[in-house]
């Protein structure tokens, strides 16, 4: 449904645009179909395609939010063009990102899947540098890559030990013959934690998390969209993955990962209420958010498992959409300090309305999808033991306090004498905006029917 949506949209879209963008998205409708027919629903099952592709229900989630949320990039980067601030290239990073992701959301190999999984952070790069907003985009760019690289080269590690242990490099194969790694228990155990670690500073968790904000606030809007709503995914789908490779050794590792996923949790919102910086804050809550998908994740049953998967396809939509809302208050206002940024609800009321919905979907309110995700997560968790009650309502109950928070520190109040603007949020906000809501509306109203519940 939800892909079938995307090329209809994206064939209404087309003539909103100009030549150049149109041929552009006409491109991305192209491909989208293509990987429609490569990559059928494969039901519960998996299908293999010529040995080096395969797809599943996660796979075509993850890819039709790609191609969903690339499109939206391009809807809400016009200023771009409008400023001809080298339209073409930006536009060229961006496609590429795109297959990119998508490739890796639909490989079999292992090898393949680390090539593209690092191959992701050179287009990010690229955007960061060439259209970030402040002089420390460079600092911020050394960051991210340093993080993501150091982590990522004990996987490369692990992955070359385990096609030497099963003579193969495909994860549909691995994980047919994963009981071989019962053979050496100490070693199985260190390369669990190898493994895991590149997935937990992409994904990010709390000690590992610092790369995220300096990106986020120092990247233009479009890269700050695609980190939250695909890159982050990376770190998720990883994970899952994995699991289908490594599966959980020890309840100590699990104990672990699970107590470092709440607590790490409820850290990370504990810092969003000392944060001024616009995306700053909706950063740092993407960490908190992410948090309970890593509870999810090792909560090791299905119900945790889909929980992750619902709530990173909610996420994706919803911080996507708080970064875009960011990006036209910047445009309107040029400041996102929370300090000065008050009283847009007298300055624009139609667009405080766009910051009411995605704020209450942030706090996960009913009906939202991001409420499904996480009372499975939750629920998962507490079946492991009683003894995350606290710490994991306490990460649900502030979530929603730092979600009011940024809804009212922007939009109540008196409005600064530094803003002196009084108009009408314009009709493509609200088309990139709308296009946000879509999907998770349409996600909750058929999440019965999708096998999750």
């Amino acid at each position: 449904m939800l892909g079938l949506l995307t090329i209809l949209l994206s064939l209404t879209l087309v003539y909103m645009l100009n030549m150049y963008w149109y041929s552009m998205v006409w491109t991305l409708c192209f491909c989208f179909m293509v990987s429609l027919l490569m990559f059928p629903n494969a039901g519960s099952g998996c299908e293999v395609f010529s040995g080096a592709a395969a797809s599943d229900n996660m796979s075509n989630l993850l890819t039709t939010l790609t191609v969903w949320i690339t499109i939206l990039m391009l809807l809400a980067s016009q200023k771009m063009y409008i400023n001809k601030k080298k339209t073409k290239l930006f536009v060229k990073l961006i496609l590429i990102l795109s297959i990119i992701l998508c490739i890796t959301f639909n490989v079999s190999d292992a090898f393949i899947f680390y090539f593209m999984f690092e191959s992701s952070l050179v287009p990010t790069l690229l955007l960061i540098l060439g259209w970030g907003y402040q002089p420390e985009r460079m600092q911020a760019g050394m960051y991210m890559m340093m993080y993501t690289l150091w982590a990522s080269l004990p996987l490369l590690a692990g992955i070359v030990w385990m096609s030497t242990s099963f003579y193969s490099s495909k994860m549909l194969i691995v994980s047919m013959l994963r009981l071989g790694l019962e053979q050496d228990i100490n070693y199985s155990n260190l390369m669990y934690y190898v493994m895991f670690m590149a997935f937990l500073v992409k994904l990010p968790v709390f000690p590992a998390h610092l790369w995220l904000p300096k990106a986020h606030v120092e990247a233009p809007v479009a890269g700050s969209m695609v980190l939250a709503a695909i890159l982050l995914k990376l770190g998720g789908y990883g994970l899952l993955r994995m699991h289908s490779l490594m599966g959980y050794s020890t309840n100590i590792a699990i104990l672990m990962m699970l107590s470092i996923g709440v607590w790490g949790g409820v850290m990370s919102s504990i810092i969003c209420f000392r944060q001024v910086d616009l995306k700053a804050l909706i950063a740092y809550s993407s960490v908190g958010h992410m948090s309970f998908v890593l509870v999810g994740v090792f909560s090791d049953v299905q119900w945790g498992w889909n929980g992750s998967l619902l709530l990173m396809l909610a996420h994706g939509f919803t911080s996507s959409a708080l970064f875009s809302l960011s990006g036209y208050s910047y445009e309107y206002f040029m400041t996102r300090s929370m300090l000065i940024m008050k009283g847009m609800l007298l300055l624009m009321p139609s667009f405080t309305l766009w910051w009411f919905i995605f704020c209450i979907m942030n706090m996960a309110a009913p009906p939202s999808i991001n409420l499904v995700g996480e009372l499975m997560i939750f629920i998962s968790c507490l079946s492991y033991s009683w003894l995350f009650l606290l710490s994991t309502g306490l990460m649900m109950f502030l979530s929603c306090v730092y979600s009011m928070y940024l809804y009212t520190s922007t939009q109540h109040g008196m409005s600064s004498g530094y803003l002196n603007f009084i108009g009408s949020f314009k009709s493509s906000g609200n088309l990139v905006l709308f296009l946000h809501l879509v999907p998770s509306v349409i996600l909750i109203l058929s999440v019965s029917g999708m096998g999750f519940m």
